[in-house]
C-alpha cells in the first residue's frame, strides 16, 4: 500500500497541515471546536501568505510592505505584482537603512523617513491620490518590524 501523499493529488495538501493540528491536540484539549475550526482556517492563511511571498519572490519584511500597498485596489490594477513587488523591495531597504536609534520617538527621523517612503512611491508611479495614506500605512508597518529592520 502506497502512502496517501502520493496517490491523494488533491487531498495531498492537507496531510502536512492534519499533522501539525494533531500534534497540537493535547494543548488544545477542552478548547472548543469553533475556536480550534478558526485557529485551523488561520493556519491555512498564513501558510497560503508564506506562499504568495515565495511566488512573488519577497522575503517576510518586503511582503508585509507589499501587504501594506495592496490595500490600494487601484495601485494594484495600475502598477501591477511585478512592479509593487519592485517597490516593497525598495520601501524595505529604504525604511531599513534610514531606521536610527530611537527613529519611532524622533519626529524629525519620522518626517526625514515620509519624505524618503513619498519619494520612492513617486518613483515608482504609485497613484497620487492614494500616496498619504499609503506613506502613512507604510510607516505604521516600519514601526510594526521595528528591530528587525536594523
Amino acid at each position: 500500500m502506497q502512502p496517501a501523499t502520493r496517490v491523494r493529488k488533491v487531498r495531498t495538501p492537507l496531510f502536512p497541515l492534519y499533522s501539525e493540528v494533531c500534534s497540537l491536540l493535547p494543548v488544545l484539549e477542552g478548547v472548543p471546536k469553533s475556536e480550534v475550526l478558526e485557529l485551523i482556517k488561520l493556519a491555512k492563511e498564513m501558510r497560503e501568505a508564506n506562499q504568495r511571498g515565495e511566488k512573488l519572490g519577497l522575503s517576510t519584511e518586503e511582503l508585509a510592505f507589499y501587504d501594506a500597498l495592496e490595500t490600494n485596489d487601484s495601485a494594484v490594477a495600475v502598477m501591477g505584482d511585478k512592479v509593487l513587488g519592485d517597490l516593497a523591495r525598495d520601501l524595505a531597504d529604504t525604511v531599513r537603512k534610514s531606521a536610527k536609534i530611537d527613529w519611532t520617538m524622533k519626529e524629525s527621523i519620522r518626517a526625514e523617513m515620509r519624505v524618503l517612503v513619498k519619494r520612492t512611491l513617486r518613483k515608482y508611479g504609485y497613484p497620487p491620490d492614494k500616496a498619504q495614506k499609503a506613506t502613512d500605512t507604510v510607516i505604521q508597518q516600519a514601526e510594526l518590524l521595528g528591530e528587525s529592520l536594523k
